[in-house]
């Protein structure tokens, strides 16, 4: 079926999968979930990490080294455009990446996405020669808006961040899709396999993901898990799956049967 890479900022990935790097009981859990997962690019909360400061102690970059991984920071914690400018503006100045996973948050219970300082934010640090993905709503219009600002892919929620539930609009993730001239990747709310797996079915380009690895009883056997349902997920979307109908349609022939 042709090239089937994700292709993000002129950049290819053989993964459709990203993952976070948070909650993890140690580093040797995260480096071995995120092999297990296929993962090439990787979120780290720039906020959190100890890069460029206390020298000698644990680092997350020395198991997940950026010769082998595409490190994507991002700007989780913060509520305000001004605060995540700064914070993606640290992650490059310390050496993270000029790549970032734009969070503006606007409600601290839901943890939904101020979209309004969200575009503000993304059209700035692309001026500023960011590559930005930001996360965002579910929301059509929001995703316009943010392409139109330069974003190189757009990460709508499929339900909120670390909840679990799936998938909860369809539809209006179609849309996105449908619309998008960028990368559209499914970013917070899978649970399992199965999320990721209908995620990819209806034309995501890629599928983020933390807590439902990290979270999960077996993480390593979770990120696996997760791996396969990527790669099922957009093969059935390729393949094209059959129309839906309200009745049965019989897959053997009816010719030669006794009393016919």
């Amino acid at each position: 079926m042709g090239d089937n890479r994700l292709v993000v900022a002129g950049k290819a990935y053989d993964s459709r999968l990203l993952v976070g790097t948070g909650k993890y009981r140690d580093f040797d859990e995260t480096r071995r979930a995120i092999e297990a997962s296929g993962a090439q690019i990787v979120t780290v909360a720039i906020r959190r990490t100890n890069i460029g400061q206390n020298a000698g102690e644990p680092n997350l970059l020395d198991v997940l080294p950026p010769s082998r991984y595409t490190i994507l920071p991002n700007t989780a914690g913060c509520y305000t455009a001004d605060d995540a400018i700064r914070t993606a503006r640290l992650g490059r100045e310390v050496g993270l990446s000029n790549w970032v996973k734009l969070e503006v948050i606007g409600d601290e219970r839901t943890l939904f996405p101020d979209n309004e300082a969200l575009i503000e934010a993304t059209r700035i640090l692309v001026r500023e020669g960011f590559v930005v993905l930001p996360y965002t709503n579910d929301d059509p219009v929001a995703c316009r808006k943010l392409q139109d600002a330069g974003a190189a892919a757009v990460m709508p929620l499929g339900a909120p961040i670390g909840s679990g539930l799936g998938i909860q609009n369809l539809n209006n993730l179609r849309i996105i899709r449908e619309f998008s001239t960028v990368p559209v990747i499914v970013d917070a709310g899978v649970g399992t396999a199965s999320d990721a797996a209908l995620a990819m079915e209806i034309g995501a380009d890629g599928v983020l993901m933390n807590t439902a690895i990290a979270g999960a009883q077996e993480p390593v056997a979770m990120a696996e898990a997760m791996k396969l349902a990527v790669r099922a997920g957009r093969l059935a979307y390729l393949a094209g799956r059959i129309p839906r109908k309200m009745y049965a349609t019989a897959s053997s022939p009816v010719e030669g049967l006794v009393g016919r």
